[in-house]
């Protein structure tokens, strides 16, 4: 048996047109991956967000069977309950999990979701949502005292990666990459597990931080930057360390790059509780004289049918008589509503009044099933090219920064995917629709394990 048998590279946010187009010459182990497997556009879950994206990708199942709907969710029906939401919201196995009821031993680095860390067939480490290394970080406990020995600075996250320390965070980015790939070669050396995967979460802070001097397209493209090259020396770094991950395999491990999501310019901000202010759909009790979270401002909820939520993308709750505790809109009127919100939205336009692509999705359209609290609609304005903001007190309908820090980049709807296995090799097909709920089906498949039923995605051929 080669050692890994399986290699899964995460690198989230990486964006499919600078590997496959852009910069395709310049990163040589991921073009010999793609030469010699499949690769492709892989589209990611709705929200296109770390947080579910890869529970969705290792459990094969979407936001609302996970009833994880972004990085904050809402704890109850209260109008202020949006808590993080952890590894222990994940109810169904992952991969690993299903490996190692198959036998065999599992090594997990970092993938989003694994923190507070859990008992595996082997070893893991906790995510990026791990506050610091002093609480629990791994599985088995004496593996955080090994890493602590191998490196005494292991950073868990790029801290405060919205900023204006440049610097700074470009040498955390790095450090981050490289203890994550380092700590995967000790782990295959000492281990020698059946199955290997590391997320990088490196890139996405990168494009948050990086992007503005890379892109003509950004809005605040800053040219002649000293950042111009960084996102792109980057690639180049990660490159090379696939490069020496992969030399500590066998010839006939199977490797799968993949990311998330993909990333674009941050065109700006729609404020979308302004916006449904201005619509006559909420009310505040007095108007803020200064920006604030709406959670800060003193809403009226008894003359309030509709209230949102900033992110990547717009989350919409209804105030539903019954459910919510000063609710207005009754459920004979709640489709209606729905149905309006879905209209009015459509005709939102960017500052220039040119019209602005907007997809409003129901959650019950788009999930196999509704668990926990979702939002009432979900919308992306212009493919999450301008991001939702939440606060109020701007008195504008639009926004050319994040409210939550300096951003240069928001998040796009496809990540990609890279697929090489020595047993069945592929001559650099491009593959057509790939979506991140198939990489589950596709892995169990491949290793002749009987999925789980009711997974959502399909086996690439």
């Amino acid at each position: 048996m080669p050692t890994p048998r399986l290699v899964i590279i995460g690198l989230d946010c990486m964006e499919p047109s600078l590997v496959f187009e852009q910069w395709r010459e310049d990163l040589p182990n991921l073009s010999r991956l793609m030469a010699q497997g499949m690769y492709g556009r892989m589209e990611s879950s709705i929200p296109a967000i770390t947080v579910p994206a890869w529970s969705c990708m290792m459990t094969g199942r979407d936001p609302g069977e996970l009833g994880i709907y972004g990085f904050r969710n809402r704890r109850d029906r209260d109008y202020h309950s949006m808590a993080i939401s952890d590894g222990r919201a994940v109810k169904f196995p992952r991969l690993w999990d299903i490996l190692a009821e198959a036998g065999w031993s599992v090594a997990v680095l970092s993938v989003p979701g694994t923190s507070p860390p859990y008992a595996v067939n082997g070893a893991l480490v906790s995510c990026f949502l791990t506050p610091s290394t002093d609480v629990p970080f791994t599985h088995p406990p004496e593996l955080g005292d090994q890493i602590k020995a191998w490196m005494p600075d292991f950073m868990m996250d790029v801290p405060n990666f919205r900023s204006d320390e440049k610097d700074r965070i470009l040498d955390n980015l790095y450090r981050l990459c490289d203890q994550r790939f380092t700590l995967a070669e000790k782990l295959i050396q000492r281990d020698q597990p059946d199955f290997l995967m590391l997320v990088d979460m490196g890139v996405d802070r990168l494009h948050h931080a990086f992007w503005k001097p890379m892109d003509p397209r950004h809005p605040q493209y800053e040219p002649d930057s000293p950042f111009a090259t960084t996102i792109h020396d980057y690639y180049v770094h990660v490159d090379e360390r696939v490069g020496e991950l992969l030399s500590h395999c066998d010839e006939e491990t199977a490797v799968l790059v993949v990311s998330d999501h993909g990333a674009q310019p941050l065109m700006g901000g729609i404020c979308i509780n302004e916006w449904l202010i201005a619509q006559g759909y909420l009310t505040l009790k007095e108007t803020p004289d200064q920006v604030m979270p709406l959670d800060q401002a003193a809403v009226d909820w008894g003359q309030t049918q509709v209230w949102g939520a900033g992110g990547y993308y717009a989350r919409i709750f209804l105030n539903v008589k019954g459910r919510e505790p000063q609710g207005t809109v009754t459920m004979a009127d709640y489709e209606r509503l729905r149905q309006e919100l879905t209209e009015k939205l459509s005709h939102l336009t960017d500052p220039t009044g040119k019209p602005l692509p907007i997809k409003v999705f129901k959650p019950q359209n788009i999930y196999q099933k509704v668990r926990g609290r979702a939002p009432d609609l979900i919308v992306y304005f212009d493919d999450l090219a301008w991001r939702s903001v939440g606060s109020v007190g701007l008195n504008s309908l639009y926004t050319v920064d994040n409210d939550t820090g300096p951003d240069d980049a928001n998040h796009a709807p496809f990540g990609l995917m890279i697929f090489h296995d020595p047993a069945q090799p592929q001559t650099g097909r491009e593959l057509e629709g790939a979506q991140l709920y198939d990489v589950l089906p596709t892995l169990l498949h491949r290793y002749g394990i009987t999925p789980p039923d009711g997974l959502r995605g399909k086996v690439w051929r």
